[in-house]
């Protein structure tokens, strides 16, 4: 099997676990109904892009756009966005084709200062902002931290709009209860709070907080009902083995990569795995060596691979003419 197909094959497999509604759902379905997720609905909003697979051209640009546009102040010439893609193996004909993809899916606007470029578009910061809490602010719940449990009902008449918070339910790592109710762990509150209303739905759901669901086996039980256990270590399994894959990073160029790739290699996992108890969880769960590795290696790389972008930005000839967004 591919590396495409392990992925969407793995990442379908919890999602759709924890879809209760409809079972059993099959992978295709549940990839088409990934599709369909929108975190956020207003106007020209850019969303969270957990369709694109870790590796792929679309993934690394947009881990390049999210990790580096804002400390370079929001703007980047075409020519450096299309080299920074070249030091990761990407040729540049693909790397302008999936920049353009990024700015037709509301991450990057065409602006020419003294040479053609990109800037981030605004309206991307409150996505890449949530993406930064649950990329690098790796938070395990502990025992005796509370649990937020979500209860909604939307009619049958808006099962769209249903299917979209079941989505991004599915997103924020909560488990399913019952097709209704959902649970997760109390520091992700607030992020169903937003994602409530950025679908306008607050109004028909009601946010319980418990310190412990009381439930007719253990918990633990419990919780390998909510949680599909076993497609998630798959999901460990997977990025455990992208990192021993990862470039050496003999200059600050290879670090570069190796950093760009760890973090595309991590970027979907925090989602799915939200953090479960470590006493709720078997005794051989992978899950504290992906967050301890992952930790390593990034504060390993990230200044060297900051260096190298700031250095190579700036320094790249301009073609007014084969620049032009």
């Amino acid at each position: 099997m591919s590396d495409a197909a392990r992925f969407d094959s793995g990442v379908s497999a919890v999602l759709a676990r924890r879809t209760k509604e409809h079972p059993p759902r099959s992978l295709s379905e549940g990839s088409e109904s990934k599709r369909s997720h929108r975190q956020d609905t207003s106007p020209g909003a850019a969303e969270d892009d957990f369709d694109a697979r870790p590796g792929s051209t679309a993934s690394l640009l947009r881990t390049v756009v999210g990790l580096y546009l804002r400390p370079l102040g929001g703007w980047i010439s075409t020519a450096d966005l299309v080299q920074l893609a070249g030091d990761l193996g990407i040729p540049a004909s693909r790397a302008r084709t999936g920049i353009a993809r990024l700015k037709q899916r509301g991450l990057l606007t065409a602006e020419r200062t003294d040479a053609a470029g990109y800037r981030l578009d605004p309206a991307a910061l409150p996505m890449l902002e949530r993406g930064d809490r649950r990329i690098f602010d790796i938070r395990i719940m502990s025992e005796g931290e509370q649990w937020c449990l979500i209860s909604y009902s939307i009619p049958e008449s808006r099962r769209g709009l249903r299917h979209r918070l079941r989505r991004g339910l599915q997103w924020l790592g909560a488990g399913a209860v019952s097709p209704a109710l959902w649970i997760l762990p109390g520091h992700l509150a607030d992020e169903a709070e937003d994602l409530l209303r950025a679908l306008d739905v607050r109004d028909t759901a009601v946010l319980f907080r418990t310190d412990a669901p009381i439930v007719a086996g253990s918990l633990a039980e419990a919780v390998s009902d909510w949680w599909d256990l076993t497609a998630l270590r798959a999901e460990h399994k997977r990025f455990q083995a992208a990192v021993s894959e990862l470039p050496d990073a003999a200059t600050d160029r290879d670090a570069f990569a190796a950093y760009v790739r760890l973090i595309d290699a991590w970027r979907t996992l925090p989602y799915l795995d939200p953090g479960l108890p470590a006493e709720l969880l078997p005794a051989d769960w992978p899950g504290a060596a992906s967050f301890s590795v992952f930790a390593e290696l990034s504060a390993a790389l990230a200044a060297r691979a900051m260096r190298h972008v700031s250095t190579s930005v700036g320094q790249i000839g301009s073609d007014p003419v084969r620049d032009a967004p």
